[in-house]
């Protein structure tokens, strides 16, 4: 996840297939998608899917919430793993 995170923050795009099934059916397990790095003028809103760290993790899941210049994140099938301000690009399906 370092040549990821290294890669969003230097200002490219990559893409990738990730494994797993907690964003079915938005992503599905091996999937093809971009992510596209963030830039000071996008806008992170709900229902985006992002690239980010919660509670010291990795992933790519949905932003559910919005307060106070953070960032609710929960898988597609309602679990929240907590809140961020640590969002690192925006996730593009394929």
């Amino acid at each position: 996840m370092k040549n990821i995170i290294d890669a969003l923050l230097s200002g490219r795009s990559i893409t990738m297939r990730p494994s797993g099934h907690s964003m079915t059916p938005r992503i599905n397990h091996r999937d093809l998608i971009r992510i596209d790095p963030l830039k000071p003028e996008d806008e992170i809103r709900k229902g985006d899917v992002v690239a980010c760290k919660v509670n010291g993790r990795f992933m790519l899941h949905l932003v559910t919430a919005i307060k106070n210049g953070q960032y609710q994140i929960s898988n597609n099938h309602g679990h929240v793993n907590g809140w961020t301000k640590t969002i690192y690009g925006k996730v593009i399906r394929l």
